[in-house]
C-alpha cells in the first residue's frame, strides 16, 4: 500500500491518499477547500493513474469534510464516517465562520463507521477503531499488514487532539491512546490530521501528554 499526504485548507488538514497495486485509492479527510485546491487532487489522482473508490473520514470537524462532497460527485462514490459525528457536520458552516473559512453543504453519511468494523479497497483492508475524545466519533484506520494508522486528530507528534471543543472529553481521548493505539505496537507509523507522521513508540517515550498518563501523573481513568 502506497500512501501520500496533501496538505490542504488554511489549518493545514493533511489529506491522504492511499493505493495498492490494483490502483483503486481511498481518500482519507479530503479538506480540500477550494477549486485550485481540488484540482490538486484531483490531478494527483489522475496522473498516478488511479481509481477512488471510497472517502472515509477520522472524524467530522469541517476542515477534514470541506472537500468531500466534490469527491463524491466527481467521482460517485460513498463517503464513510461516524453518525454520532453527524452535529458537527451539521455545524460546519457556523464552525467555519469561526476559522473566517467559507463552507459548502456538507456531504451525507452513507458508511456509518460506528458500525462498520473494517473497509475495503482493492486488496487492502482498513480496520476501524473507535478512538472518541477529540470528538464523539472519532476513530483511526489500521493497515495491519503495513502497520500504518490514520489517527486523525487524536494523536499527533509530541502532542494530542483538542478536547474543548465541543464534544471533546479528555480523559476519553486519553483512554483512547493509551487503551487503543499504544497497544498497537512500538512499531506502528501514525499519520494525523495535522502536522508530521511518527510511530507509537516515539510517542510513547516522548509525548508529553502520554508520558505524564503513563507516569500516573493525571487521572484519565474516570
Amino acid at each position: 500500500m502506497k500512501v501520500a499526504t496533501l496538505i490542504f485548507n488554511p489549518i493545514g488538514e493533511n489529506t491522504y491518499v492511499l493505493w495498492d497495486e490494483t490502483l483503486e485509492c481511498v481518500i482519507i479527510d479530503g479538506g480540500a477547500s477550494t477549486p485550485a485546491e481540488q484540482a490538486t487532487l484531483d490531478n494527483f489522482i489522475a496522473e498516478h493513474g488511479l481509481k477512488p473508490v471510497l472517502a472515509a473520514n477520522t472524524h467530522g470537524h469541517f476542515d477534514h469534510v470541506l472537500g468531500v462532497n466534490h469527491l463524491k460527485r466527481r467521482y460517485e462514490i460513498p463517503f464513510a464516517c461516524s453518525s454520532k459525528d453527524q452535529y458537527l457536520l451539521d455545524g460546519a458552516a457556523a464552525s467555519g465562520n469561526i476559522y473566517g473559512i467559507p463552507t459548502s453543504d456538507m456531504p451525507a453519511i452513507d458508511i456509518d463507521l460506528d458500525v462498520t468494523s473494517e473497509l475495503k479497497f482493492g486488496t487492502t483492508t482498513l480496520k476501524v477503531i473507535p478512538t472518541p475524545g477529540h470528538t464523539p466519533g472519532g476513530v483511526t484506520l489500521l493497515n495491519e499488514t503495513e502497520k500504518v494508522a490514520f489517527t486523525g486528530d487524536t494523536l499527533f507528534r509530541e502532542s494530542i487532539g483538542r478536547t474543548d471543543l465541543e464534544g471533546g472529553d479528555y480523559p476519553t481521548l486519553m483512554r483512547s491512546i493509551l487503551g487503543s493505539l499504544l497497544t498497537l505496537g512500538d512499531e506502528v507509523k501514525i499519520f494525523p490530521g495535522h502536522a508530521e507522521s511518527s510511530t507509537i513508540g516515539h510517542e510513547s517515550m516522548y509525548n508529553p501528554f502520554v508520558v505524564e498518563a503513563l507516569q500516573d501523573q493525571i487521572n484519565y481513568k474516570n
